[in-house]
């Protein structure tokens, strides 16, 4: 057993194992069983973690379970409506501005290095983003009603 935990380590036995006839070269194949160990673990803990739950959950659904969840409050019409447009423009600007002011943190982050330069480049991209939200703002894709 020490053998096999050590051929699957990569590590010498210890001194209690049977002799080593010399220096024996592992071959380059052994160094992927701990990336094979991980994968099953990987692989199988969220199957077994899924089976268990699955045995032990209720099988028996009430009315209230099956019920389309809206925030506590009771359902009314069909839980498939069409959303309006809007609901996705915005949602499209939020991401847009978004992910536009993840770029200040770089900056922030190296604004010493930058000096003025820096200073006046990223007056100049937030200004950008001024000018896109005031468009936005005008032609109402900001508005809910």
């Amino acid at each position: 057993m020490t053998v096999l935990l050590a051929l699957l380590l990569q590590t010498p036995p210890r001194a209690g194992g049977p002799p080593s006839p010399g220096p024996v070269a592992t071959p380059p194949i052994y160094g992927y069983i701990p990336i094979v160990i991980f994968f099953l673990i990987a692989v199988l803990l969220p199957v077994v973690l899924l089976g268990v739950s699955r045995l032990v959950q209720r099988q028996v659904f009430e009315r209230e379970k099956l019920m389309p969840y809206e925030c506590g409050v009771d359902p009314i019409g069909d839980a498939r409506d069409r959303f309006s447009v809007r609901f996705y423009i915005v949602a499209m600007l939020f991401l847009v501005f978004d992910v536009e002011t993840i770029f200040l943190f770089p900056w922030a982050v190296i604004y010493d290095r930058l000096a003025v330069f820096g200073l006046v480049e990223m007056l100049l991209f937030i200004g950008i983003l001024v000018v896109g939200y005031y468009y936005a703002w005008q032609k109402g894709a900001l508005e809910w009603a």
